[in-house]
C-alpha cells in the first residue's frame, strides 16, 4: 500500500505535480495506469513513489513489498547469472550460496565440532529456503523467464555476456517472481515503467495476463494502449499544463471519455464565465466614468476576476517535437563497409564473419531473437566497441555517422541538458542550438535540467535533437520510437519517411518499419542478407 500526502513533484524550478491531500493512494487490487505526455513527470513521480528518490514537498508511505522496474534499469552486479538475478528477488541466491558454503564445511572439517555447528547451520539456512519456496523455485523462476521470452540456456549465463532487451527481462522475471511470492498470489505493490520495453507479441500477452490477476497494488506507465486497456481499473492522469493529476476510478477505455467529457466541460465553463466577465468589465467601464460609481466599478471587476480565477485551466493541445532527420552531408556510393564483425563474451559467440555493405541513401533492418546481438551489430558499427577477430569497419568517403543508442548511452546522465547537447554538436553556433532543443521542447530551466533525472521520452527526445544538429548521412537507431508518447512516436515516423540519407534500423516495431520502407534485411545471428519482403515483418513482431 502507497499514500501520498500534500504531494509536490518538481525537477529544477520546474513544478511537474500538485495532489492535494491523500490523492494519490495505492491498495490491493488497485491496478492504476499513470499517463499522461511525455514530460509530465511521470517516471519522476513513479521513482518517488518507489523511496528512489524524495519529493519536493509532502510524504510518501508506503507498506509491505515493493516491486520496482525503473525505465532504465541498472544491474548491480553484472557476473551474476541471469537465473540467481531472478532468485535474488527472495533472497534465495544468498541463502542457497550460504548453504553451499555449510556443505562444504560438512564435508570436509575433520574437527567435530566444527562439522556440528555447520550441520545446525545449515538446518537454519534449509528451513528459510523451504519456507520461501526454494526448491520449487528454480522451475518457478525458469518457468517465468521463458513466459518472457528468455529460454533455458540464458539462465546460466552472466548478466554481461546478455544484450540490453534480455537484461530488461531478466529485472522484469525477477520483480514477477518476487511478487508471486512462492504461491502465485501476492500483495506486493508492483511499480512499472514501460514493462513492454523489449518484448514481444507472445511476452506482451502473457504479461498482460499475468497483471490482470495480480492481487496487490499495482502502477503502471505505458504506451500499450492494448495493455492499459486489459489490465487497469483506474487511471491517474498527469496534465503538464495545470501540473495537477486527475484520478479516474475506472478501466482505461471508459477514462478517455470521462477526460474528453472534462475537457468539454472546462472549456463550456470558460467560455461563459468569459462572457460573462467580459460584460462585467464592460459594465464596470461606464460606472467607472462616474466618480460616484467608482466602488461598485472595482466590485464589478474584482467579481470579474474571481469568476475566471475559479475555473480548471483548460488542457491545451500537447506539445509535439518538431523531429525531422538531418539533410545528410554529401557522402560516396558506399560510406560504410564491414567485413568479418565477430562478437563474442568469452567463449560465448555472438554472431561472427557479418559482412554488411551501406550504399548511401539504403534502408535496412536487422533482425534477429532477443540475444541474437542486434545492438552489439549497431555498436560495432558506431565504432562503440571494437570487432573480435581480424574484421573491422571501412569508411567510405565523407561518411558521417549519427547513432541512437537503445539504452541512451549517448547522454552523460551528470551533466546537463545544454552540456550534452554543446558536446554532441561541436560546431554548431550557440543560438541554433537553442532553436533546436527548442523545437524538441527543452526551454528555459530545462536546459540546466540533469539529463539523468529526464524522462525515458524526454531523454528519447535529446538523443534525437543531437541527430539532427549532426548532418549524419549514416543513421544506426536501435529501438528510436521506445518510451514515446503516440504524438512523438509519429514525428518519429515521419522523419523516417523523409530522410534521404542511409538507414540502419533495429526495432521491434512494425510501425517504424513500414515507415523506413526497407530494402534490405540482416538476420542475425547467421549475418545473412535478403532483399525485404512482407515476410519478415512477423519476424519483426515477434523477435
Amino acid at each position: 500500500m502507497i499514500v501520498t500526502n500534500d504531494l509536490e513533484v518538481r525537477v529544477g524550478a520546474r513544478t511537474l505535480l500538485t495532489a492535494p491531500g491523500a490523492l494519490l493512494r495505492v491498495q490491493p487490487g488497485d491496478r492504476i495506469g499513470l499517463v499522461g505526455r511525455n514530460g509530465a513527470g511521470k517516471t519522476t513521480t513513479m521513482r518517488i513513489l518507489a523511496g528512489e528518490t524524495q519529493p519536493y514537498g509532502g510524504t510518501v508511505t508506503s507498506s509491505g513489498e515493493i516491486g520496482y522496474l525503473p525505465q532504465d534499469s541498472r544491474e548491480g552486479n553484472i557476473d551474476q547469472t541471469a537465473l540467481d538475478r531472478v532468485l535474488s528477488a527472495r533472497g534465495l541466491d544468498r541463502i542457497r550460496s550460504s548453504m553451499e558454503r555449510q556443505q562444504e564445511i560438512m564435508e570436509t572439517a575433520t574437527d567435530t565440532g566444527r562439522r556440528d555447528a555447520a550441520i545446525r547451520k545449515y538446518s537454519r539456512f534449509e528451513e528459510q529456503y523451504a519456507s520461501l519456496g526454494g526448491y520449487e523455485a528454480d522451475s518457478e523462476a525458469a518457468q517465468i523467464c521463458d513466459n518472457l521470452g528468455l529460454p533455458a540456456r540464458i539462465l546460466d549465463q552472466p548478466l554481461h555476456t546478455l544484450s540490453g532487451g534480455q537484461r530488461r527481462r531478466v529485472e522484469l522475471a525477477q520483480i514477477l517472481f518476487a511478487a508471486t511470492n512462492g504461491s502465485g498470489k501476492s500483495q506486493t505493490t508492483l511499480l512499472l515503467d514501460e514493462p513492454t520495453n523489449h518484448l514481444d507479441a507472445d511476452s506482451i500477452d502473457w504479461l498482460r495476463g499475468f497483471l490482470a490477476k495480480h492481487e496487490g497494488g499495482l502502477i503502471m506507465i505505458s504506451h500499450d494502449v492494448e495493455l492499459l486497456d486489459a489490465v487497469c481499473n483506474k487511471v491517474w492522469f498527469l496534465d503538464a499544463v495545470r501540473a495537477e493529476a486527475d484520478v479516474y476510478n475506472m478501466g482505461f477505455a471508459k477514462y478517455k471519455d470521462a477526460r474528453a467529457l472534462d475537457e468539454a466541460r472546462r472549456r463550456r465553463e470558460r467560455a461563459n464565465a468569459e462572457k460573462k466577465a467580459s460584460a462585467l468589465h464592460k459594465q464596470a467601464a461606464k460606472l467607472g466614468a462616474k466618480a460616484t460609481k467608482a466602488a461598485a466599478a472595482k466590485q464589478m471587476l474584482a467579481r470579474a476576476d474571481r469568476m475566471i480565477g475559479r475555473l480548471d485551466d483548460i488542457r491545451v493541445a500537447d506539445r509535439v517535437a518538431a523531429i525531422s532527420f538531418p539533410e545528410p552531408a554529401p557522402c560516396g556510393k558506399t560510406p560504410l563497409f564491414a567485413k568479418g564483425l565477430t562478437k563474442m563474451y568469452g567463449s560465448l559467440e555472438v554472431f561472427a564473419g557479418v559482412d554488411l555493405a551501406i550504399d548511401k541513401g539504403s534502408r535496412v533492418v536487422v533482425l534477429g531473437f532477443n540475444g541474437a546481438g542486434k545492438t552489439t551489430l549497431l555498436k560495432l558499427l558506431a565504432g562503440v566497441e571494437r570487432t573480435d577477430g581480424e574484421g573491422g569497419i571501412v569508411s567510405g568517403h565523407g561518411l558521417k555517422i549519427g547513432y541512437f543508442a537503445q539504452e541512451h548511452d549517448t547522454i552523460d546522465p551528470e551533466k546537463s541538458v545544454w552540456q550534452n547537447t554543446i558536446e554532441a554538436c561541436p560546431e554548431a553556433g550557440e543560438q541554433d542550438l537553442r532553436g533546436l532543443l527548442g523545437a524538441f521542447m527543452f526551454s528555459g530551466d530545462q536546459l540546466e535540467q540533469p539529463a539523468g533525472t529526464l524522462s525515458g521520452g524526454e531523454k528519447t527526445r535529446l538523443a534525437l535533437a543531437a541527430l539532427v544538429s549532426s548532418r549524419a548521412n549514416v543513421l544506426l537507431l536501435d529501438e528510436p520510437t521506445n518510451n514515446l508518447d503516440p504524438q512523438s512516436r509519429e514525428q518519429v515516423l515521419d522523419a523516417l519517411r523523409t530522410y534521404t540519407g542511409a538507414v540502419v534500423l533495429v526495432t521491434h516495431d512494425p510501425g517504424a518499419v513500414k515507415a523506413l520502407e526497407p530494402e534490405r534485411v540482416i538476420v542475425l545471428p547467421d549475418g545473412d542478407e535478403d532483399l525485404w519482403s512482407d515476410e519478415y515483418m512477423e519476424i519483426v513482431e515477434l523477435a
